[in-house]
């Protein structure tokens, strides 16, 4: 009975400092395909913080259109080594296919976990201090405003209120649904088939 707690702490554990990590090297990612501010303060602590492990992979892969692959393969190992460690502490093994669909799932769900919360604290802070200039609402706004600008066309600010916000989480609730949980779905029946 006690080994299933170690195991519950050991998973939490897991999950906690993997989830950070890989939250980290992705907002990093994100912030620069934002082509956000990389001498903002908290932009410079990502980079210190992620540089160990992207350097020597950037020197193996290449980028690609602007896009640095060599971070994205750094989440997908991330994010597989989580899944592994996780399923090897609860004693039963993974197929490899599973495991690659699993951390794509992992992936994307990080994503829309970050742009869902990322946004709802950008709202929270545009009403408790609307014309703060604070490094980490520069960055939000850098991070969010790509997004928000393409809802803005969809949905444009009606009597001075802005909806775009609220449009995107809607958004990306739902693609939480109807494509997180498929794809989940598809990675555990290859785990298991």
């Amino acid at each position: 009975m006690g080994g299933s707690y170690a195991g519950n702490a050991g998973v939490f554990l897991i999950q906690t400092l993997f989830g950070l990590y890989t939250g980290a090297v992705m907002i990093r990612f994100l912030l620069a395909l934002a082509r956000a501010d990389f001498y903002n303060p908290i932009s410079q602590f990502l980079v210190k913080v992620t540089n160990p492990p992207l350097v020597p992979l950037r020197r193996l892969i290449p980028s690609l259109g602007g896009i640095d692959l060599a971070s994205v393969i750094l989440m997908l190992a991330l994010q597989a080594a989580e899944i592994m460690l996780i399923t090897a502490i609860k004693g039963f093994g993974i197929h490899p296919f599973g495991l690659i669909v699993l951390s794509i799932g992992g992936l994307l769900s990080l994503l829309f976990q970050i742009y869902f919360f990322t946004i709802l604290i950008q709202v929270v802070l545009s009403w408790v201090a609307p014309s703060g200039h604070n490094p980490a609402i520069s960055l939000l706004y850098n991070l969010n405003e790509p997004l928000l600008r393409r809802a803005r066309r969809i949905l444009p600010a009606m009597h001075g209120f802005d909806f775009s916000p609220i449009l995107i989480m809607i958004l990306l609730q739902l693609l939480t649904i109807i494509l997180i949980a498929p794809i989940n779905d598809l990675g555990m029946s290859l785990s298991s088939g």
